[in-house]
């Protein structure tokens, strides 16, 4: 809670924006994001793999040979390459180019949602006028990073009819494309759900909004593309 508590006008501006302004709405989100961020420790994507994990993580499992997840993936003989892993999985899908664009790289999962793909990228850009498409890294910045979860929750998704009907499971599949992680966003719903977090209680908790166009960059370790956090 601390991390919602201490950028709680940021939440609150982005809640009244979109519409995310009951308990239930509140609920999903904040469960989407934790799962997806790691409980708001990250906002970009790792993809510091073992041949094994690409094996097992869609969509590298189909779309890396055998070859290259053993050429790329983490072993005890080098790192990940993590740029050729995103190259190579997110290559001619979500708006991105062919491999050798960068589009797999650039457009990695980044903000608290981890938005993905250059088309992605472009929707946020057309609808909120933050150039990611030019500065992917704009999504680094907390408040931008919580604007476009917003965005995408209740804008791009059309998710608060989903999370007033408690239907978690299609809020899932719809944000992830399947159900990866469910019994996680499940378990998260269920906490913030008995925090009873409201409108209300954020206005009375808000600090100064920050200037957006003025927040520099985030630079925690955990943001770094090339940090040691291993996934399996």
């Amino acid at each position: 809670m601390s991390f919602i508590l201490d950028n709680s006008n940021v939440f609150l501006k982005a809640f009244l924006k979109y519409n995310i302004n009951n308990p239930l709405r509140i609920a999903h989100y904040l469960a989407q994001l934790s799962h997806e961020s790691g409980n708001f420790t990250r906002l970009v994507e790792n993809l510091n793999y073992t041949p094994e994990g690409l094996a097992s993580t869609s969509p590298f499992n189909s779309r890396m040979t055998v070859v290259q997840r053993n050429l790329y993936g983490r072993t005890a003989s080098h790192p990940a390459n993590q740029i050729m892993i995103a190259n190579i999985g997110y290559a001619n899908s979500n708006g991105n180019g062919n491999v050798a664009s960068g589009d797999g790289w650039r457009f990695r999962g980044r903000g608290l949602i981890q938005l993905t793909g250059r088309a992605n990228y472009e929707a946020y850009k057309k609808y909120s006028g933050y150039d990611v498409v030019t500065n992917p890294d704009l999504l680094l910045q907390v408040g931008i990073a919580i604007d476009c979860a917003a965005w995408f929750f209740s804008v791009y998704k059309d998710l608060n009819s989903l999370a007033d009907a408690n239907l978690i499971t299609k809020i899932t599949q719809k944000i992830n494309g399947k159900t990866n992680g469910l019994a996680d966003r499940i378990s998260k719903f269920k906490f913030y759900k008995a925090q009873n977090i409201t409108i209300e209680l954020l206005k009375k908790k808000a600090k100064p909004l920050p200037n957006f166009n003025s927040i520099r960059t985030y630079a925690f370790n955990w943001l770094s593309p090339f940090n040691n956090t291993k996934q399996s």
